[in-house]
């Protein structure tokens, strides 16, 4: 297996100014646009439901074609697909959970 399904945890790191703005682009001394850490873990974390489910359909085709030796392969493809897309599912009801909270709280 090429890439690793479960990447290693990175260190936070934060602006000058404290935590940034969530979601919103900034841009660095260059003019480039970057992104926040909140913005990153949710597009890693579709960019890995896409690619688990696209290994699993190629597991798939190639289990029908019979380019397959070892059945085994598909079972574990599916079970990562759908480890995948409950943790992205998970991410996106924390994340709401949060927000509802933050709207609940007075100023």
């Amino acid at each position: 297996m090429d890439s690793q399904f479960i990447t290693p945890i990175q260190p936070m790191t934060f602006g000058q100014s404290g935590i940034e703005a969530v979601g919103k682009d900034k841009r660095d001394s260059l003019g480039e646009v970057t992104h926040s850490l909140f913005q990153d873990i949710f597009q890693n974390a579709i960019q890995n439901v896409r690619d688990t489910q696209a290994d699993l359909e190629d597991k798939q085709y190639m289990l029908a074609t019979g380019q397959i030796d070892d059945a085994h392969t598909l079972p574990i493809a599916a079970a990562k697909a759908q480890l995948s897309v409950d943790l992205l599912v998970q991410l996106r009801n924390k994340a709401l959970e949060a927000y509802t909270e933050l709207m609940r709280t007075s100023l």
